[in-house]
């Protein structure tokens, strides 16, 4: 026997109840489970569809899908690692260079006056305030982009979702850092400062606009079928 259409859906609808939100993930595991249930009709033909697909589901142990889904959710969190690095770096050559080594010596000049740190949390708090108003549109967006797409695939969430997440843990990572920056030696204070300061808003600009701005780009990179699919 060979499965159907109707079975394949079936079997998407199979996934989804079983807690698989992502598409690229259904995907594979709809796959595997094709391939599984075709082998298990090969030496037991008589078995239903159903009987098949659950004793293949069966062989995915007592956490069913979950071990599938953290593993893949791993491997998209370090692409994305290296596409928002890839970006990063490019601020570090010419002629973002430029406008990087401008910035960074604003925040340091900055420093040499007796008020310069208090314009720094100012700062802090006004980027702060815009990365939330930027995040909360994000937020909008993606939420928009999954009802009308009527799919999402795991990438996708990550690039309008958890960077947004990624820009929290950013900032409370800093304010931890401020909060020990007596333990730092007075003679690199202010290069730590400005640095810090620098990658902050290099990173932001970079999570909540750049890399948004290319997700159709990075997800036709990442997914071959995904360019197709949208053309349907």
């Amino acid at each position: 026997m060979e499965l159907t259409q109707t079975h394949i859906e079936e079997l998407y609808k199979f996934t989804r109840i079983h807690f698989v939100e992502h598409y690229d993930i259904q995907t594979e595991l709809v796959d595997h489970l094709a391939n599984d249930i075709e082998q298990i009709w090969a030496k037991q033909p008589s078995i239903s569809f159903e009987e098949a697909r659950d004793t293949s589901f069966q062989k995915f142990g007592v956490f069913g899908f979950m071990e599938v889904v953290e593993a893949k959710q791993k491997q998209l969190g370090r692409r994305y690692a290296k596409i928002l690095w890839r970006f990063l770096k490019e601020w570090f050559s010419m002629p973002k260079l430029i406008l990087t080594g401008l910035l960074f010596c604003f925040f340091y000049g900055l420093l040499d006056f007796k008020t310069g740190l208090d314009f720094l949390f100012v700062i802090l708090l006004l980027l702060g305030i815009i990365d939330g108003v930027l995040a909360a549109r994000l937020w909008r967006k993606a939420k928009k982009r999954f009802i009308e797409k009527e799919r999402k695939y795991l990438l996708e969430e990550i690039i309008f979702r958890t960077g947004i997440f990624n820009l929290i843990l950013l900032f409370t990572n800093f304010l931890q850092f401020i909060i020990h920056i007596k333990y730092i030696p007075a003679v690199l204070e202010k290069w730590v400062f400005a640095g810090l300061f620098t990658v902050a808003i290099l990173f932001s600009y970079i999570v909540l606009i750049v890399i948004p701005k290319r997700a159709e780009e990075l997800l036709e990179e990442t997914y071959p079928e995904y360019k197709q699919m949208n053309t349907l």
